[in-house]
């Protein structure tokens, strides 16, 4: 049967980055804390510039939640992200750094070595079905609305800022029915 394991919000907490301009809240990471492969964030940006420190072992995919966002890069381009446009960063396109014109979240998904996943934000309108081959998993965050996650007769409630974790038997469809806006990750499951 199919998992729906539940994350939550209160044991997570947000520490400011190293100049102290942004908050950063860890969401999860495999397989551990010092040597992980995948790595989910969220990012406050409020007034302040957001810096991308340099990378050259990650690829970063980076989406912003609540407004749009510019991100500037080392060579002088800028690239315009509205909200829920998903960009992807590697070293051969390594940010410098990130501005809105008003607060927003940010959300980030890091993945080293050949570890693949996928980031996804979108508006949440009926039913979507989530497919995941063997080995994978998704991420569910609820950003507004209500939702519900039905997978195998079992059914989970969402409310905004809800997370769960959702474990499919290959083959098995997942549904998310209701209304609002959603983040989503497939993700390695070991």
């Amino acid at each position: 049967m199919s998992r729906l394991e539940p994350l939550s919000a209160d044991g997570l907490q947000g520490k400011p980055c190293s100049d102290g301009s942004v908050i950063i809240t860890d969401i999860a990471c495999s397989p551990d804390e010092d040597s992980w492969l995948w790595r989910m964030s969220m990012i406050g940006i409020g007034e302040q510039q957001l810096e991308f420190p340099a990378h050259s072992d990650i690829r970063r995919q980076f989406v912003p939640l609540d407004a749009p966002v510019d991100v500037t890069f080392p060579d002088g381009r800028t690239q315009h992200l509205n909200r829920f446009d998903v960009a992807h960063f590697d070293h051969v396109n390594d940010p410098e750094a990130a501005l809105s014109d008003r607060p927003t979240r940010t959300f980030n998904l890091k993945l080293r070595d050949d570890t693949q996943g996928e980031l996804i934000a979108r508006p949440l309108n009926g039913a979507m079905v989530l497919l995941a081959p063997n080995g994978w998993r998704w991420f569910v965050l609820l950003l507004s609305g209500q939702a519900k996650v039905i997978a195998d007769h079992r059914i989970r409630d969402l409310e905004p800022n809800d997370m769960l974790w959702i474990d499919p038997i290959p083959g098995h469809p997942v549904r998310i029915e209701g209304g609002g806006e959603l983040v989503l990750a497939r993700l390695p499951a070991h």
